[in-house]
């Protein structure tokens, strides 16, 4: 028996699976593959952004309210299944939140492994999305915290010995880490300038490590590109619509810049050949020839 394909996503907070690799997942759940978010917080320490939204009732039910949002954009993305792995937001480094006994970054490793492993072997993903140990200038707890119990789960999920009770095991064929290029960054400043505007990409984005060469994957996406900004504004309370990060493009500009979600392959086959165009790349059942 053929297991239908699955791609399985894991992102920290409520707003990440918007901002990384949006067109990939609408293109493939258009393509009829299974697609699965895992978000492992809530996004309480998230702050408020959308200046409409900064009442007493929203920060009140902020929990609540970052759930709504995250249903929506999920919907609008394409995930077909969404699952909190159930930790409290960590909050940005050196916060207060940092140490709060529910929060992500200190629950225990192997619990939170466990979390883990009991979906992979529940959903039965060929391909896992993750983030790099590398996260360059953005080091935020439940960013690191993500890579460190991703890469454990896939390697327990497989072991048939490894708590059975956390259902039969499952093995993952391939892992990707989420990249943002340097060819991107340079493709929407450049169409600031071109359309007279100021780019909001300042020096400090140019002086970040070039890591394009790393990018092993590119999945063209065109057709696709509106779900990123429509998934990013169903997070009302975390987007401002005005910013001119997010938006400060025309709509049919921005869709037409740099159609290519991108990524590093981190674990495959042995016989797998980069660059690739498609994650799921040599594991596309072949038809019998007759």
């Amino acid at each position: 028996m053929i297991e239908p394909l699955c791609i399985l996503t894991v992102h920290a907070h409520p707003d990440d699976e918007a901002s990384k690799g949006a067109g990939t997942i609408a293109k493939y759940q258009a393509d009829g593959v299974r697609t699965v978010l895992v978000c492992c917080t809530g996004g309480e320490e998230g702050d408020i952004l959308n200046p409409a939204l900064d009442r007493p009732e929203v920060i009140d039910n902020l929990q609540q309210v970052r759930r709504e949002e995250l249903d929506r954009a999920a919907a609008i993305i394409g995930y077909d299944v969404v699952h909190m792995l159930g930790y409290r937001d960590s909050g940005m480094p050196e916060s207060d939140a940092n140490f709060h006994p529910d929060c992500f970054a200190v629950a225990p490793h192997d619990e939170a492994v466990d979390r883990l492993v009991a979906i992979l072997r529940t959903e039965h993903p060929q391909v896992v999305v993750t983030y790099p140990e590398d996260q360059g200038n953005y080091q935020h707890p439940d960013h690191l915290r993500v890579w460190d119990i991703t890469l454990p789960a896939v390697e327990r999920a497989c072991d048939a010995s490894y708590r059975p009770e956390l259902g039969a095991a499952w093995s993952v064929s391939k892992i990707y880490y989420t990249m943002w290029s340097r060819a991107r960054i340079l493709a929407r400043h450049q169409a600031f300038l071109d359309l007279g505007l100021e780019s909001p990409y300042d020096d400090g984005w140019f002086e970040r490590p070039d890591k394009d060469d790393q990018i092993t994957t590119k999945i063209p996406i065109d057709g696709f590109t509106h779900v990123r900004r429509d998934g990013l504004l169903a997070h009302a309370t975390q987007i401002d619509p005005a910013s001119a990060f997010w938006f400060g493009l025309p709509e049919e500009v921005d869709q037409q810049i740099y159609l290519f979600d991108d990524y590093l392959l981190a674990a495959g086959p042995e016989d797998t050949v980069t660059p690739e165009d498609d994650l799921f790349a040599g594991l596309r059942p072949t038809s019998v020839q007759t």
